[in-house]
């Protein structure tokens, strides 16, 4: 209430009304008049309690916005914790991947010795007779071997991938959400 009336002095003190000539307290002195309206419209300004209401509706936004900053924080931080576990879920099945390539290139190499050890037990019964089924079933056995060394890889490598591009697009989404709430707050 002190604020309105210091600032209703200084008002009055800096009016051009003061420069105007003639009798300033007349009704035919259109500064008068104005200087009139307003003060009377301060006091209605006043009466009615308007800067009060004004501060309550800025208070009540700013909790509102305040309320919003920490819905906003809560929600970063859930989303971390959340590519924290998908990170270590990550790191979990590129272990079981690399323990998969690892078993598959052992049992490679067992189906590989087996096979020579096949092979040759068949040479030494047909040595002149089987050349030609030898050098096939020895043909056989690598490309079978590769082939399945290669599925276990493709397997191992989607799974791999599909784990990163999954974790990627969790960055991406995470990176989204926060722009959006920066732009609505400003």
């Amino acid at each position: 209430m002190k604020k309105f009336i210091a600032t209703g002095a200084l008002l009055l003190a800096a009016s051009p009304a003061l420069a105007a000539s003639g009798p300033f307290f007349s009704l035919a002195n259109s500064n008068f008049v104005v200087l009139i309206s307003l003060l009377i419209f301060i006091g209605v300004l006043v009466y009615f309690k308007v800067p009060t209401l004004v501060g309550a509706q800025l208070d009540k936004r700013a909790e509102g916005i305040r309320s919003e900053l920490d819905e906003a924080r809560a929600i970063r931080e859930e989303a971390q914790s959340l590519l924290a576990s998908y990170e270590r879920k990550q790191k979990e099945v590129q272990g079981q991947a690399d323990r998969i390539v690892a078993h598959a290139r052992e049992e490679a190499a067992a189906a590989a010795e087996k096979a020579k050890q096949d092979l040759q037990v068949s040479i030494a019964r047909r040595l002149r007779a089987a050349e030609d089924q030898i050098a096939s079933a020895e043909a056989g056995a690598v490309k079978e071997v590769r082939d399945r060394a290669i599925a276990v890889a493709v397997a191992a490598a989607k799974q791999v991938v599909a784990e990163k591009i999954t974790a990627q697009q969790g960055n991406k989404l995470i990176d989204e959400a926060i722009s959006q709430v920066e732009a609505k707050l400003h």
